[in-house]
């Protein structure tokens, strides 16, 4: 059994207390709209981007009764309403309650959890318990209601895919038992049982908003140097014996290729296809789009598993004649279903006209440069915020006042960048060069 954690009371910050962080959490929710340039924004917490087809359903119908009516996928596997009226927040509320999308009000924005999307599709352990668990345990904490909309959970299979997104608490399968990881650290704490680890994350969690009382600290790398050594400290004798195990880059654990998953990699029965991966350009789901991956699920494995990587795996098992011809159809729908689409690897912010602080309109200017795919992703962003970017070794891509700065990002570190200045062709020409190094 897992221990207690010392001084496991609700946080101070839940309760009441003082606290050091400046402002409040800005992190859109679906409680409390964002305004944007092009009308309110709504984040729908979607834990660990499962979705069934009647979920999906009431997604579709909130993003054409109040907003713009696409849907756009986040870095968290989460759901973004965009050109939501300012007034519609109630009625918003009431059909996403309704539809179980919103289980706690308190903790709505606190229900950020991202899980390997191809665990027990690929040979990898099933994620649907843990997942199921640490949502309830999330929900059913009054100390996690202060947790911000940045904080975030991982749940990894045990291939590293999520283990490399640098959540602030991160369990791994690992057989009968589990890994937690605590932040970067390269330490990991071996869990009693495997079934120990939604509560293990919870705890840890927990532990997170006390050290982070007086600093004021939103996520764990955010916590001063002597804080988090203390917290791994703290955790370690409640939970198990500590193992080395770096944090994987995400180069060594990327997203699931689009096209047909499970081939040769699971037991798959003869003459089926495990599930079907695709990916969404720019993130951004047209309703018809929607529709038709809606259409598919309930044909067939009945979910829909939105990635980190804003793209949609869909269980199966297909038939290989009928996965093909749903990839197929799915991609005349103007998704992407095969690794060598320009697109793929390609992610931009909303940019402008829909965010005031953007410099440009990066996402006509991400279509603008496409080409073959390169060895890198690449991600536009319209000011020096980079919302959404993503994780690891990727080109950034950066609109200034005098023009395009481009420079390669390895984990922490970024080298020299390069400025092209107002030339479309100079830069679609350096950004494929930056993505082939």
């Amino acid at each position: 059994m897992l221990a207690a954690m010392p001084d496991s009371a609700p946080s101070p910050v839940s309760a009441g207390g003082a606290s050091a962080r400046a402002g409040g959490d800005a992190c859109p929710g679906t409680l409390r709209l964002h305004p944007a340039d092009d009308g309110a924004l709504a984040r729908v917490r979607i834990p660990g981007g499962v979705l069934d087809p009647g979920r999906a359903d009431a997604l579709l119908a909130a993003a054409e009764r109040f907003g713009d009516g696409e849907l756009h996928l986040t870095s968290r596997g989460n759901v973004q309403l965009r050109g939501l009226g300012t007034g519609c927040g109630g009625e918003l509320a009431a059909l996403l309650t309704d539809a179980g999308l919103l289980p706690s009000a308190a903790h709505e924005r606190a229900r950020n959890i991202v899980a390997s999307p191809l665990a027990g599709l690929d040979g990898s352990p099933s994620l649907g318990a843990w997942l199921g668990e640490l949502d309830r345990l999330v929900c059913a904490s009054p100390a996690a209601a202060a947790l911000s909309g940045r904080f975030l959970f991982a749940l990894d299979a045990g291939g590293g895919d999520v283990d490399a997104l640098g959540a602030d608490v991160t369990v791994i399968a690992g057989g009968p038992d589990a890994l937690l990881r605590i932040g970067a650290e390269d330490e990991v704490f071996r869990l009693p049982s495997s079934d120990e680890a939604p509560r293990a994350a919870l705890l840890a969690a927990e532990a997170f908003l006390r050290a982070a009382h007086d600093s004021g600290a939103w996520r764990v790398k955010d916590l001063p140097d002597d804080v988090r050594t203390e917290l791994v400290r703290t955790i370690g004798p409640a939970t198990g014996p500590a193992v080395h195990r770096p944090r994987p880059r995400p180069r060594k654990a990327p997203a699931p290729a689009p096209g047909p998953v499970g081939t040769k990699a699971i037991p798959a029965p003869v003459g089926t296809t495990a599930a079907l991966s695709v990916d969404v350009p720019l993130g951004r789901l047209a309703p018809a789009q929607w529709r038709l991956l809606t259409e598919t699920a309930k044909r067939y494995g009945g979910e829909l598993r939105l990635t980190p990587w804003r793209g949609i795996i869909v269980p199966g098992p297909f038939p290989r004649q009928e996965a093909a011809d749903a990839l197929r159809a799915l991609s005349a729908a103007g998704l992407i279903t095969a690794p060598d689409s320009p697109w793929t690897g390609v992610g931009a912010c909303i940019g402008h006209p829909g965010c005031a602080k953007s410099l440009s309109d990066v996402r006509a200017e991400a279509g603008a440069a496409v080409g073959p795919p390169g060895r890198l992703p690449v991600y536009w962003s319209g000011c020096e915020r980079r919302c959404g970017h993503p994780h690891g070794e990727w080109i950034d891509v950066v609109a200034t006042p005098d023009g395009h700065r481009i420079s390669h990002v390895r984990g922490e570190r970024r080298d020299a960048p390069t400025t092209v200045r107002n030339d479309p062709a100079r830069l679609a020409a350096a950004v494929a060069e930056a993505r082939a190094l």
